[in-house]
């Protein structure tokens, strides 16, 4: 049976990159020991500076703990060309730590637009239509920066870059993920396709299709749920990306609508080798960060056996 490697992130335990959506800072060390002691063998970095930026420093942290580096978020105004060389400078700068501390697999550098910074597009967070998408001048800047900071941090550090389609930002439906990765280099630019957004963004859970959709690209997944419930709460009452996260949109796994053992088996199909990192936005009054990562993580075990790539194979799941 196929492995299925399994991370999770700093964000589920409530270190999220929205000041709005900031609560308790737990440490680094104490996140690292609790991931590692409910079942993860990856992390990402989680905002500069959270943990430590010494390469040799953040290499025992790891080690210690047997966890590999998966990848950093770094956000880009990627809309305004103003925002692109201090972008490069970020990537690169945050490339060159990941570099440092890589090991199996290599990590990504987690490129995203500046998620919840445009009013507009905060507020109508999972009901966006085309009339709220960039003009045809503006996706050719957004695009242009995102393949020169993918460019930069492959020269720099030889380390791929995938983009983080994202509710709240200007990558959200599945039209603007499209046109995203018909403007970017698929050389340079992969995707790092996050389920619970996309069925947020999208209004729908079919997810499956959509990674036939984007198949070439996929490099690299994240595995977040989606509450249908509050989503359809969410756009009857008209809340903003802030306040559908305060009222638990995006749920624990196995209890929203997408279908991850589907979701496994695709992979499987597709022979995918790299890990799935888990992310459960904890914010204040949610609960424990650990005990929703053990559930998280004792959800995957009880449907990992659709990951068993030789009986997909072989046509019995």
């Amino acid at each position: 049976m196929s492995k299925l490697l399994v991370g999770n992130a700093p964000c589920s335990w409530g270190t999220l990159e929205f000041a709005e959506a900031k609560g308790e800072q737990i440490g680094y060390s104490r996140m690292l020991d609790e991931l590692a002691e409910t079942g993860y063998t990856g992390t990402e970095l989680g905002d500069w500076g959270y943990m430590p930026s010494d390469p040799g420093a953040l290499r025992m942290e790891l080690e210690s703990r047997k966890l590999v580096m998966l990848g950093a978020f770094v956000p880009v105004a990627l809309k305004d060309p103003r925002a692109h060389d201090p972008g490069i400078e970020a990537a690169v700068k945050t490339a060159r730590l990941l570099s440092a501390v890589a090991s199996t697999p290599k990590p990504y550098l987690v490129l995203a637009d500046n998620n919840g910074t445009v009013p507009e597009r905060t507020r109508k967070a999972g009901r966006i239509t085309a009339r709220e998408g960039l003009s045809a001048e503006e996706w050719k800047q957004f695009a242009s920066g995102a393949n020169r900071i993918a460019e930069a941090v492959l020269n720099d550090t030889g380390l791929r870059t995938v983009f983080h389609h994202h509710c709240a930002g200007y990558v959200e439906t599945p039209d603007e993920i499209d046109r995203f990765l018909e403007l970017t280099d698929p050389r340079k630019v992969g995707l790092v396709f996050d389920t619970g957004h996309f069925a947020y963004g999208a209004g729908h859970s079919r997810v499956v299709e959509a990674l036939d959709r984007y198949a070439d690209r996929v490099w690299y997944v994240h595995f977040k749920d989606c509450d249908p419930r509050v989503a359809a709460e969410a756009r009857a009452n008209q809340w903003d990306y802030f306040a559908a996260l305060q009222h638990g949109v995006f749920c624990e796994l196995g209890k929203g609508s997408v279908d991850f053992p589907a979701v496994l088996r695709w992979l499987a199909a597709h022979r995918y080798d790299g890990y799935v990192l888990v992310e459960q936005d904890v914010l204040p009054g949610m609960g424990a960060p650990k005990e929703s990562a053990r559930r998280n993580r004792e959800f995957l075990r009880s449907v990992e056996r659709h990951f068993d790539s030789a009986q997909v194979h072989s046509g019995v799941l």
